[in-house]
């Protein structure tokens, strides 16, 4: 949702745009690393790496996120430094996780963009990469690539259909391990806030560590928002976050592993203490661990949670004492998890779009209204033919609810919309595709894809050539992740365009 021509394609533009001086060697682009390689997906929709890192401008992110719609939240967290996250399409189908700051939390934009090209620079298969930033008037905005299937924190503590396997906890507890020692490798040894919602599964399951946690909250470094049994006791003397602190965090981390709970850490240290790692191993495992396993990463756990900061491991060591554990690297990690591989974000329409078309692709709702009111009524011409008989009191009180329901829409108060426009056709003296394609959106505009689909359906049924019937069939087809039948649907939308246009000139 949203094209960044300007800005997204041209990595080497630099915060001296905002009066910074920084050095020249901040130009992006795809590396490899002794750790690892960049990640492969560069996440839903990416094209076969990382995107070099680049500039956005505000109203790019603003057409991506639908205008930051509250739908698009996928968290919001910070009393002290609120921001919030939101997912958002670029036009090139790539999506994107758009993390939203406060100016009060970052009133230097100079400030804060040497801090996101300093994130921007790591490139990593175990991280969710940093791919731009925003800094546009008084907004303070990071871009980083889209995890589609949630945090380790819903699927540990709030899952519904299986609790992860033990393997796949291994696993995470290696990757987010691997990250942590590439970012320290890298001279960014500071994470910020470590905890089961910074973990995130991309397309294909794998875990990955999420970068925004590589940049404060704020200037001031606000850079715990958990609660303060979970904080590492030096943070709570000094305020201050080290490389030791971060490994504390991991523990915590390990902790919930184990126990698929959020327990504080001196609660696990007394069980641990007392010999009762048995006590402390999650229930819905039902005993499918190997004890050998499960007793070297609570040993771990317990030697990242020292109260003193110079006893607890450091990265390389995390990662030399996880490596042994993970015995099944050929099982896919979407299989693990249970879930479905995602599909690819569909590529580029083979013809040129439209206005409707682009919108549609997009999966701009507020765009699709604006041209739907525009419009009005103009491809509704011929569709119905009256007789002076059915010029009823019936037929007025149909015309007057959806002369209504043209109101409410153009409004935007899409509920009331669709009680009108549900009177209108309910009575069936008239039919009217472009009620049928208004509906369409308002069901849309509720998360209602199912019925906006039927309704896109039944406006192609009143109207078998009308592109519009397509387009909105592509944009419900895409809210149901049925991305490649979106795609088919939005090619035969711009062919009928195309053939009606050809069919005018003629």
């Amino acid at each position: 949702m949203g094209c960044c021509q300007s800005s997204e394609n041209n990595p080497e533009k630099h915060p001296n745009n905002t009066n910074s001086n920084l050095p020249l060697h901040h130009q992006q682009t795809p590396s490899t690393d002794g750790g690892g390689i960049v990640g492969g997906g560069g996440g839903v929709g990416g094209a076969g790496g990382v995107p070099a890192f680049a500039e956005f401008s505000f109203a790019d992110l603003k057409s991506a996120t639908n205008s930051f719609s509250s739908e698009f939240i996928v968290s919001e967290s910070g009393e002290k430094a609120p921001n919030f996250v939101y997912k958002g399409r670029l036009k090139n189908q790539q999506w994107i996780a758009v993390k939203k700051f406060t100016k009060l939390a970052w009133p230097d934009p100079k400030q804060f963009a040497e801090e996101a090209w300093g994130v921007g620079k790591l490139r990593h298969q175990r991280l969710a990469n940093l791919i731009g930033y925003c800094c546009d008037g008084d907004e303070r905005l990071l871009v980083a690539e889209f995890m589609p299937n949630d945090t380790l924190a819903k699927h540990l503590f709030h899952w519904e259909n299986q609790t992860i396997e033990w393997a796949m906890r291994l696993r995470v507890a290696l990757n987010v391990a691997e990250a942590l020692d590439y970012c320290s490798s890298e001279g960014r040894p500071l994470y910020h806030d470590l905890n089961a919602y910074r973990v995130l599964f991309d397309e294909n399951g794998d875990p990955r560590l999420s970068c925004f946690g590589l940049m404060k909250n704020s200037r001031d470094g606000k850079s715990y928002s958990t609660n303060l049994a979970y904080t590492p006791p030096e943070y709570l003397r000094n305020g201050k976050v080290t490389p030791e602190s971060v490994i504390y965090s991991f523990g915590t981390i390990l902790l919930d592993l184990l126990s698929g709970k959020h327990i504080p850490p001196s609660h696990a240290l007394d069980m641990i203490r007392g010999k009762n790692n048995i006590l402390l191993m999650d229930s819905h495992l039902e005993g499918k661990f190997s004890a050998e396993d499960s007793n070297a990463v609570v040993n771990l756990a317990s030697q990242c949670l020292q109260y003193e900061p110079r006893e607890r491991p450091n990265t390389k060591d995390l990662v030399s004492t996880l490596s042994p554990l993970n015995t099944n690297p050929e099982v896919a990690s979407h299989v693990m998890l249970g879930i479905s591989q995602q599909e690819e974000a569909p590529p580029t329409p083979q013809r040129p779009l439209s206005p409707m078309g682009e919108a549609c692709s997009r999966m701009d709702l507020t765009a699709i209204h604006q041209i739907l009111v525009m419009t009005h009524y103009r491809d509704d011409e011929g569709t119905n033919e009256l007789s002076f008989q059915e010029w009823t009191q019936q037929m007025r009180d149909m015309l007057d609810a959806r002369k209504r329901g043209d109101y409410a829409f153009k409004d935007k108060d899409f509920k009331v919309a669709i009680d009108c426009y549900s009177q209108f056709i309910d009575v069936g003296t008239m039919v009217s595709p472009t009620v049928y394609s208004r509906r369409s959106l308002c069901y849309l505009m509720n998360d209602q894809a199912d019925a906006a689909l039927r309704d896109a359906m039944q406006a192609q049924c009143v109207h078998p050539d009308w592109p519009t019937a397509f387009y909105m069939q592509s944009v419900a087809l895409a809210k149901l992740d049925m991305q490649k039948d979106a795609l088919d649907m939005l090619n035969e939308a711009a062919g009928l365009e195309e053939k009606r246009q050809k069919g005018g000139r003629s």
